[in-house]
């Protein structure tokens, strides 16, 4: 069902794939590889209509929280830290973003968060299952 809370929830990283691959073609510096390396995220989305609070915690209590609204600009930050402006369209109940050097979408299939992000033909895919 594409309700209009269908984002909210808290959701914890499950399986990925093409991790290695893509995280060496966006340029993340290798202790950062390690440290996402099967690196139990927990995704915690707040949506309010168009306006998006998602936050990821990391273990040892680092977390990125990106606020933003669907088709508004808004500074963002990427897995490596960086931070940019970019704007979230919604299409089709997936959102997607482009950042600096790849293109992520979210949507939630059966319950689950599943995010897929690209670069240069390299497809990274993750899977978060809804714990709350």
């Amino acid at each position: 069902p594409k309700g209009n809370m269908a984002f909210t929830g808290k959701y914890e990283f499950e399986a990925d794939e093409n991790y290695d691959e893509f995280v060496t073609k966006i340029g993340l510096p290798s202790d950062k590889i390690e440290m996402g390396r099967n690196c139990k995220i927990v995704t915690e989305v707040v949506q309010n209509g168009n306006d998006f609070t998602w936050t990821q915690h990391f273990p040892g209590g680092r977390t990125t929280t990106n606020k933003f609204s669907v088709g508004v600009e808004a500074d963002m930050e990427t897995m490596g830290g960086r931070k940019f402006k970019a704007a979230v369209k919604m299409e089709d109940g997936k959102l997607v973003a482009e950042f600096p050097n790849y293109c992520h979408t979210a949507e939630i299939c059966g319950g689950n968060l599943v995010e897929i992000s690209t670069s240069s033909g390299v497809v990274y895919k993750r899977t978060s299952k809804k714990i709350a």
